[in-house]
């Protein structure tokens, strides 16, 4: 049973400077609502029971965010407003199933995955990229559920213009039906030609823990940095099953200043 994720969080998030010069991404509200906290609920709803955030020294305010019980006391009791008890309410929910663990030298997304080794008790585990939101539908619940029926792994993918490949992790797959396929290899942004299909992985993974004993020996990729992409193809190419699932939610990509702007005009929109 999978009742654990992993948030990757240690990034800085230089495509929204000047924001984050003094504001860690994920808290920067969208429509009104830190973007992290549609992830926590994306992740309580699929019956995740315990999330671990891997953070750095430099983001600390996002630990702050979540243990800032004597200024909420302090101003619930002056002012007794209703709506600051509903949001303290929901912090004090949140920070029940939060754990923190730290990433203080900027080595890849890997590395802060090999954070984590000794908090995975299961045999597999949720891992979601903060900077893709997807709304309407809930991905995760529904990756549980194919994990389940699958006793494989799972990437969420969506279908993109063959002209923007080259952005993207580039899925090889085998369809199994109009939504799920079996993976065969992932290439990391190929050129236009060299792409085995327009199927682009978006950060949901479902990923087995035998995943740290190939993160501890992997060596450093592009920028010198450790990459869960590299990781999930070794595994791939040992044989290991996984599978990959058009999710029916609506994506937001909020790693960028026009995707982040998006992301609030899109969510107003569902009340969200």
């Amino acid at each position: 049973m999978i009742k654990q994720a992993i948030i990757p969080l240690a990034g800085l998030g230089t495509r929204l400077l000047p924001l984050t010069s003094v504001i860690p991404k994920e808290l920067l509200p969208i429509n009104g609502k830190p973007g992290l906290e549609y992830i926590l609920d994306e992740c309580l709803q699929s019956g995740i029971t315990e999330v671990i955030f891997i953070i750095s020294k430099k983001k600390r305010a996002i630990k702050q965010y979540f243990y800032n019980d004597s200024f909420y006391k302090k101003i619930i009791k002056k002012k007794k407003n209703m709506r600051l008890i509903e949001e303290y309410k929901k912090i004090k929910k949140y920070k029940k199933v939060i754990k923190f663990v730290y990433q203080d030298s900027p080595r890849g997304t890997g590395d802060a995955v090999l954070k984590c080794k000794n908090l995975i008790k299961s045999n597999f585990f949720l891992m979601l990229m903060p900077d893709d939101l997807i709304i309407k539908n809930n991905c995760s619940k529904s990756m549980i559920a194919l994990h389940k029926k699958y006793k494989a792994s799972i990437i969420a993918s969506k279908r993109v213009k063959k002209n923007n490949v080259s952005r993207w992790g580039i899925l090889k797959v085998k369809k199994i039906n109009n939504r799920d396929f079996i993976i065969n290899d992932v290439i990391e942004k190929p050129t236009v030609k060299k792409a085995p299909s327009r199927h682009a992985v978006i950060g949901r993974y479902i990923l087995p823990k035998k995943i740290f004993k190939i993160l501890e020996k992997q060596k450093p990729g592009q920028n010198g940095e450790i990459h869960i992409t590299d990781s999930i193809r070794t595994l791939i190419l040992s044989e290991n099953k996984f599978i990959g699932h058009i999710f029916a939610g609506k994506y937001l990509d909020c790693g960028t200043m026009k995707g982040y702007i998006n992301s609030t005009l899109e969510i107003s929109k569902y009340n969200l």
